[in-house]
């Protein structure tokens, strides 16, 4: 019994121990969360926020240091009062960015918690849920990087400004602050450039068009996306109608309004302002460079652009449309095919009147300008040598197990009624030979090589691909060319060079890939055939007097666009012309891409020494029968012609007088082959 009495008094004295611990823990947790409640509370009513970024110029620099743009040089921002702004962006701007503004102090936790959970259940950081107080606290002193540090940092900022400042006075600093694209900070000076008039007098249409765009500038610009813009403007008239700033009928009316926006001013004109867009994008949606930081962090983007080369392109695109129909549009895209750099690019006729960049456009068919990819499989894959011949003659095509018929002609009608070789073909650009080609090879193969060159677009196996009936861009034509004249390389596209901060901390440095897709005895054969295009009886004779270099190319004719890509050792191009709508164009419209090609590379390549293609190892040269495709030889009526293949598939037969087999190819080569390719090397290097 004394026993039980003991234990007892020993539990007794530990449970007493253990509440008197507890409750000083209790007290001391209390006393801690108090203090830093308070401390907290100081700091959130008297810490002096931060001043605000300071905004410098980002510099997009040429591959010689020339300026081409200066984006933000100097921010175009008026200040506007709260009175002196119209009450209907208000409204669109409350009902689509922060419809609780006036409920919550400065962060929305409900939707913060929404936002959090979303991002949980996904392991992204996608959701937003900032309050208009955050994006003014992000836009004054942080970074718009996706992290939840940095969105701590913004909460905290939002509360400290929810402290200092009114709501009117926070949402009048908003409206002055945000970024509405084109240069425009803040509502005066966005409804100035887009509709020439002060923000006090914007109606509902113009209001819900403007209050969509700090979304995404680039994405809801009425100016770079109008169709993108007017769905945003209709989001942003429901969210009004949704939160009773409008009602039905003032929706509905202010959605059939089509808003005149104003166009860009003059000094939107700059150097090579397509390329200037296509840095910016490439900068923002693949490098992840964000948009307030590029427009106004002090970059300094270094290109491969040549300015030099931009304004021969220029002029030579302004000189190949004189004379024309107005409406008439062109791209021009210069690469070199040794780093994949893009030298010169013209999107069209006018910037200013027009900012849709047609090199990327891939509504174009490229027509016969794409056959060279059919040749260089066809020869790749042994279906076809340059001694073969086909008839060139109105034919019938029969495919799908002999269930469908391709009726391919020429232009103009124009046949050879005979028999013709592969180089004539090409010269001449007969669709009739390449069909033959294509059926000879098959069409998957061809799209199997389109792949290798780089070409993207969507192609189907089916006959009419030899002659470019599915569209492609002039950006994947120059860059397909580009593999052969570098040799078989493709190398990665690539406009940026390197981008630093204002500091001059690298926050991006290129290195292209290069990639050996096909052999360079194939890319040289491929561009010893196409180098007949500007010889007599070529497609391109027209232009060979302009021209005082080994040139190889490929011109494109369909009843709406008119095509030239062709190459040098250092430069491959790719003109378009055409109409933006697929009207059909003309006989002489059809002649402009070839003198505009000639004279951006002559132009460009002037005080360069002229450089020959190198032949490499694996290229055969033969004296060939034209009659017959075979070994000349002396007994043959005609005078041989040299003739270049892949090392292997050259004629074995000679040819023989009218009447007779042909005759085995004797066991020694012909000579010529030995001392032509030696003399070919040497002047190639």
């Amino acid at each position: 019994m004394d026993l039980n009495n003991k234990d007892e008094q020993v539990a007794a004295r530990s449970l007493s121990r253990w509440s008197k611990l507890r409750r000083r823990i209790g007290w001391m947790t209390l006393f801690t969360l108090l203090s830093l409640s308070a401390a907290g509370f100081l700091l959130l009513r008297y810490a002096p926020l931060p001043a605000g970024a300071s905004m410098q110029a980002t510099q997009i620099l040429d591959a010689n240091g020339e300026t081409i743009a200066s984006l933000q040089g100097g921010v175009n921002r008026p200040i506007a009062k709260l009175a002196d702004i119209s009450p209907w962006l208000v409204k669109a701007t409350l009902a689509v960015e922060d419809r609780r503004f006036y409920e919550h102090a400065g962060v929305d936790w409900r939707g913060l918690a929404r936002a959090a959970w979303v991002d949980i259940r996904h392991m992204s950081k996608e959701q937003g849920a900032s309050t208009l107080t955050q994006q003014l606290a992000r836009n004054l002193y942080l970074s718009h990087e996706r992290t939840w540090t940095r969105k701590l940092k913004e909460a905290w900022y939002a509360a400290r400004l929810e402290q200092s400042y009114s709501k009117d006075e926070i949402l009048e600093l908003y409206l002055n602050q945000i970024y509405y694209g084109h240069g425009a900070y803040g509502a005066e000076a966005a409804a100035r450039l887009y509709f020439n008039k002060s923000a006090k007098d914007l109606t509902i249409a113009e209001s819900a068009l403007l209050a969509g765009i700090p979304k995404g500038p680039r994405y809801y610009s009425p100016h770079l996306n109008p169709a993108g813009s007017r769905s945003r403007q209709r989001t942003v008239l429901q969210a009004m109608r949704d939160t009773n700033r409008l009602t039905e009928a003032q929706a509905n009316r202010a959605a059939s309004i089509v808003v005149n926006v104003r166009s860009l001013p003059e000094e939107d004109q700059r150097a090579a302002p397509y390329f200037a867009d296509y840095v910016k994008k490439i900068a923002i949606e693949r490098l992840g460079i964000d948009e307030r930081l590029m427009n106004e962090g002090g970059l300094t983007i270094r290109t491969t652009l040549d300015l030099r080369m931009q304004r021969i392109a220029e002029d030579a695109v302004k000189k190949g449309l004189q004379g024309g129909n107005e409406e008439l549009q062109t791209a021009l895209i210069a690469v070199d095919p040794r780093n994949g750099y893009i030298k010169a690019m013209v999107g069209g006729r006018n910037y200013r009147n027009n900012q849709f960049n047609r090199v990327f456009a891939k509504t174009r068919q490229p027509g016969s300008s794409f056959k060279p990819i059919v040749y260089a499989t066809a020869l790749e894959r042994h279906a076809v040598t340059p001694a073969s011949r086909f008839r060139s003659e109105p034919t019938l095509f029969y495919f799908d197990h002999d269930r469908q018929i391709y009726r391919p002609g020429n232009y103009n009608g124009h046949y050879f009624h005979g028999d013709i070789a592969m180089r004539q073909a090409i010269a001449a650009s007969d669709n009739i030979y390449a069909v033959h080609t294509i059926m000879q090879t098959g069409p998957e193969a061809v799209i199997e090589m389109a792949r290798k060159v780089g070409i993207t677009s969507t192609l189907n196996a089916v006959p009419s691909l030899a002659l470019g009936t599915f569209p492609v861009s002039p950006f994947e034509m120059a860059f397909a060319f580009s593999v052969f004249a570098n040799e078989g390389r493709r190398t990665e596209p690539s406009a940026i060079t390197r981008i630093q901060d204002r500091s001059g901390r690298v926050l991006y440095e290129s290195h292209p890939k290069e990639e050996q897709v096909i052999t360079p005895a194939l890319a040289y054969v491929t561009t010893n055939l196409l180098e007949s295009v500007f010889e007599r009886g070529g497609t391109a004779r027209r232009i060979s007097k302009m021209l005082h270099r080994p040139v190889a190319g490929k011109t494109g004719t369909t009843d709406s666009d008119a095509w030239f890509v062709g190459y040098t050792p250092e430069l491959a191009t790719a003109v378009w012309v055409g109409y933006d709508r697929g009207r059909a164009i003309t006989s002489s419209e059809a002649h402009r891409a070839a003198p505009i090609f000639a004279r951006f590379t002559e132009g460009s390549l002037g005080d360069a020494s002229p450089q020959a293609f190198r032949m490499p190892d694996g290229v055969a040269q033969a004296y060939i029968d034209p009659a017959t495709g075979l070994l000349s030889s002396p007994i043959c009526p005609g005078r041989g012609v040299m003739e270049v293949f892949l090392e292997g598939t050259e004629p074995t037969l000679s040819c023989a007088p009218l009447g007779d087999e042909p005759r085995a190819k004797p066991d020694s080569p012909p000579p010529v082959r030995h001392w032509w390719k030696k003399l070919r090397r040497m002047w190639g290097s």
